[in-house]
């Protein structure tokens, strides 16, 4: 059988165990739809070259550390590191705006920013359902305290009236939830600028 029709997962266990020409494969098989994201987001050739061999750079690094897992699909693993690429373009040329994680977190601040060009847009959007996924996680009574007070914009008193319980204890619980949201944040490694 031609190592043409193996499936990703196929060819980069060959890759971890050695094939080096496995990774060409891989490459030439998702290089258009790669290049192609990277460009529709830096819309510049140069740069677009650049984060793409970025990218694979990260990718055989973490195959040759052997710091991959199969949870996900392989092109969507390393479309996922191409837009955090495209991210840390932005940060070093100072096109993003810069947030102070000092003092009390609130993602949802850094959320609000209200005049966005494209690359805060892609990256305000990746935030948005990062964060989503990451509130799914929390105990019920934090998740439903968060999603009052920042999607339905319900005072404490709102909620303490709707969930039965004291002023105190909503507040109590909207801290907790953000406790726990900047310690998912930092254990899953994510982006939040």
């Amino acid at each position: 059988m031609s190592v043409l029709n193996l499936n990703d997962s196929e060819l980069v266990r060959l890759y971890i165990n050695g094939d080096e020409p496995a990774l060409s494969v891989l490459i030439k098989r998702h290089k258009t739809k790669i290049y192609n994201f990277i460009y529709s987001k830096i819309g510049d050739e140069v740069l677009t070259e650049d984060v793409f061999q970025d990218t694979f750079i990260k990718v055989i690094n973490t195959l040759k550390r052997k710091k991959y897992n199969e949870e996900g699909k392989f092109l969507s693993w390393v479309m996922r590191i191409a837009h955090n690429l495209v991210i840390d373009h932005f940060r070093k040329e100072n096109r993003m705006p810069k947030y102070d994680n000092t003092g009390e977190f609130d993602i949802f601040l850094l959320i609000k920013d209200e005049e966005l060009n494209i690359e805060k847009k892609l990256i305000k959007s990746q935030i948005e359902t990062d964060v989503k996924f990451l509130i799914e996680e929390l105990p019920q009574e934090q998740k439903e305290v968060l999603m009052m007070r920042h999607y339905k914009d319900l005072s404490f008193k709102e909620i303490a009236e709707n969930t039965g319980v004291s002023i105190n204890t909503a507040l109590g619980r909207m801290r907790y939830a953000l406790i726990n949201l900047k310690k998912m944040i930092e254990e899953k490694d994510l982006v939040m600028q």
